[in-house]
């Protein structure tokens, strides 16, 4: 059975959409990797952050995404929050509002 994919808030979701085409494109092809595969999914579409919080790492001639996302019961990954990087390095508090979105979904 494949996995859905939902997102935290509809802002997400619309941040994604909002991104250069080119990046854009590669998510639409990762995210389907993911609804197909699931947490079997891995590097270079997707890295396991440790603690259940998992990323998809989309790329373009533009630049590069990052989505953030975890697994729920029922075969559903739900994507927290989502950016294109201006750097190498993540930043740390586009790591912590996920994190923090994360336990939001598991605490209620």
């Amino acid at each position: 059975m494949p996995y859905s994919i939902e997102y935290f808030h509809p802002k997400v979701l619309a941040e994604i959409e909002s991104w250069p085409a080119d990046i854009l494109a590669d998510y639409a092809r990762i995210a389907e990797l993911l609804m197909e595969h699931g947490p079997k999914l891995r590097l270079p579409h997707s890295r396991a952050l440790g603690e259940g919080l998992f990323e998809l790492r989309p790329r373009g001639k533009s630049g590069i995404g990052r989505a953030f996302y975890c697994f729920l019961i029922r075969q559903r990954a739900v994507v927290l929050h989502a950016f294109v990087k201006k750097s190498q390095q993540t930043p740390d508090r586009e790591l912590k509002l996920a994190r923090k979105r994360m336990k939001e979904l598991s605490h209620g």
